[in-house]
């Protein structure tokens, strides 16, 4: 859990825009901070987590754009923040080139970053979830970023506002 996390209830008496601060760090798409901003207070985190993927199921094509803007890509050197916790799995230069490799196939047959929930994978792994989604066509793989985009908005709620 982030140092910084907070309870629900000190999640609602935040002002607006700390509040925007903490959900953007949670995903980068604005529609999506807007509406679980908006959508305060929460009784639990329970009903946050179910608002989030509310609001991310609602969210259009440029407001997934928007979400992806904010990761960088799989096996990118990241120092701070939570990607770096989410990627620390990924070690050595040998899987870093496999995977910027990869990932430029990736973004060449689909028009975005691979996005993967990395949180507790290592590099192989990811490497291997990477390639097997290459077999997807554009649809089926925008569903499936979407349903990780989902997981990592939660892990990240998690982790800033406790329960």
């Amino acid at each position: 859990m982030d140092g910084d996390a907070i309870g629900v209830e000190a999640f609602n008496r935040l002002a607006t825009p700390a509040a925007e601060r903490l959900l953007a760090a949670c995903c980068a798409a604005p529609e999506w901070v807007r509406a679980l901003e908006r959508g305060r207070p929460y009784p639990d985190r329970a009903a946050l987590l179910a608002a989030a993927d509310a609001a991310l199921a609602a969210l259009g094509e440029e407001g997934l754009d928007a979400a992806l803007a904010g990761h960088p890509r799989i096996g990118e050197r990241v120092t701070a923040g939570a990607s770096a916790r989410e990627q620390a799995g990924v070690r050595g230069d040998r899987i870093r080139a496999r995977l910027a490799e990869a990932n430029r196939v990736y973004e060449e047959k689909f028009g975005h970053v691979y996005l993967v929930c990395a949180a507790g994978r290592d590099g192989e792994e990811l490497l291997a979830v990477l390639q097997a989604r290459l077999g997807n066509d554009p649809a089926t793989e925008r569903q499936v970023m979407r349903t990780e985009l989902g997981r990592i908005n939660r892990l990240r709620l998690i982790d800033r506002v406790t329960g």
